[in-house]
């Protein structure tokens, strides 16, 4: 699998990043997902990376944990994203 290197201009400066195709995909989906642009997905993920992590790995682990989040909202349905359940109210039996 080959990688590929692009260009983006984020916070008013030229960066680049290298990704291997299925990521950039997923970047893609990602910021449709998030209803933002892809410029401003990139913009978002390297203002919250650690400064040791590159943008690069910090791309590749944003679609690792945006597919983690939505594999745990398969496995726990019954679980809201803020981890709270969802449609069930505490203290309530199935009969009442």
């Amino acid at each position: 699998m080959t990688i590929r290197k692009r260009s983006i201009s984020i916070a008013g400066h030229r960066t680049s990043f290298s990704l291997e195709e299925p990521f950039f995909e997923a970047l893609k989906e990602l910021a449709v997902r998030r209803e933002v642009s892809f410029a401003a997905l990139v913009r978002d993920i390297d203002a919250e990376r650690p400064k040791e992590t590159n943008l690069s790995s910090a791309l590749r682990l944003a679609v690792l944990t945006d597919l983690q989040s939505r594999c745990e909202a398969v496995a726990n349905p019954s679980v809201s994203s803020a981890g709270q359940p969802s449609g069930k109210r505490s203290g309530t039996s199935p009969s009442s």
